[in-house]
């Protein structure tokens, strides 16, 4: 990694302020992941306690993920000259407060725009995190650091999204933002006592952080994600129905096989680190393929409760294995805009999402089955693959910028 990246901090970290600056940082995204995913199971409760339709509430979740693909590349650019200790802190009470204005949003218009607002600085705390990370330990480790920080997104869909929907559900649907709301302050608390000081690159500027896009290799990363990253996401998104449907598993069960998905993202996400720290390009070739393998496999296998349970866990690790690698990619095509660059591959997960989910969507009222998405996924990342080796040949060609 350059010096643009690799900020000197006050002095070296001992493993246990390491350790903690880290924790302090993935808090962050384990409060960002139960605002995103916990929606999903509480659209019910937000449909009757807002008087709105399905369509409706569906549109709140859209108007998160159009909020994140918004703010991801904005703020990051216009936070380029602050201290990135600052700038993360800015981002997470904007979070905060965002959501808690969700709390008290009292009709469906001012919802959609508390929604929006909230997504808005999701990119960019996960771009500033993530750079922040890897400059905390060696260039050779900067793959399991930024695995660690995202390791709170997939932790929270383990532990906080069923104990948030569980809250919803009991206590009534506006708790989600308050446990959110007490997320966003409990990590400020932490990045500001445990996560050093880092003075902004002296040639810091928005100028100089936009001119992360006039890069091919920074667009191909981004569409990597996107194509690659859908497939994930196209499953995911119907999992409930064809766990139900398909595999005839109970509903009762459905927080069993989102936990069970919840766990995978955890042990992939962590895996995915290990991987990018020896080969970035290396990990996205064999990850992608994989990603292909195990979503036919899981067409095959949901037809049967203990093999569709079993593959859940393996999809959901399988997918996130990827997220280190991008992540990793975009800080090396792009080092003198560490901030925007990273920033950008959650504004293309995001993108991902809706782009999985209407595929998925497509397939199915087309009356191709609840299977059919798991194989559009792996179509995707056959795409996401053909994208990684378009971006190796380009780069052997023309080395990434040192």
């Amino acid at each position: 990694m350059s010096s643009a990246t690799q900020t000197s901090t006050a002095g070296p970290l001992t493993s246990r302020n390491l350790a903690l600056a880290i924790l302090s940082l993935a808090m962050g995204g384990v409060g960002i992941g139960v605002t995103e995913f916990t929606m999903m199971g509480l659209l019910k409760e937000v449909e009757q306690g807002l008087a709105i339709s399905t369509p409706e509430a569906g549109h709140l979740i859209s108007a998160y993920a159009l909020g994140v693909v918004v703010g991801a590349p904005l703020l990051a650019a216009v936070g380029a000259r602050l201290p990135r200790k600052q700038l993360a802190l800015g981002l997470l009470l904007f979070f905060t407060v965002a959501n808690l204005a969700s709390f008290v949003a009292p009709d469906y218009g001012t919802m959609l725009v508390s929604r929006f607002a909230a997504g808005l600085p999701h990119g960019a705390f996960f771009g500033v995190a993530a750079v922040i990370a890897a400059s905390l330990v060696p260039p050779t480790r900067r793959g399991w650091a930024i695995s660690m920080v995202m390791a709170g997104l997939s932790i929270s869909n383990v532990v906080g999204v069923p104990f948030a929907t569980w809250l919803g559900q009991t206590y009534g649907w506006r708790l989600l933002f308050v446990l959110v709301g007490f997320i966003g302050l409990l990590t400020l608390a932490m990045v500001w006592r445990f996560v050093p000081f880092q003075a902004a690159h002296p040639d810091a500027s928005i100028r100089r952080e936009l001119g992360a896009l006039k890069r091919l290799q920074v667009w191909l990363a981004i569409l990597i994600g996107v194509v690659g990253f859908g497939g994930f996401f196209a499953t995911y998104t119907y999992i409930a129905h064809t766990m139900t449907v398909v595999a005839g598993i109970p509903s009762s069960l459905i927080p069993l096989v989102v936990a069970l998905y919840g766990l995978g993202m955890v042990a992939g996400n962590l895996v995915g680190g290990r991987l990018a720290d020896k080969s970035v390009m290396g990990t996205l070739y064999k990850v992608l393929p994989v990603i292909a393998v195990a979503l036919v496999v899981y067409a095959v296998a949901v037809h049967w409760p203990w093999s569709a349970l079993l593959m859940v866990f393996v999809v959901g690790a399988s997918g996130s294995m990827l997220i280190p690698a991008l992540q990793t990619r975009l800080l090396d095509a792009s080092p003198d805009a560490p901030s925007l660059a990273s920033s950008l591959n959650h504004a293309a997960l995001n993108v991902a999402n809706a782009l999985g989910a209407f595929l998925g969507g497509l397939v199915i009222a087309l009356g191709w089955g609840y299977v059919a998405p798991a194989l559009v996924g792996a179509v995707l990342a056959v795409l996401g693959f053909g994208v990684a080796v378009l971006s190796g040949v380009l780069e052997r060609r023309k080395p990434l910028t040192a």
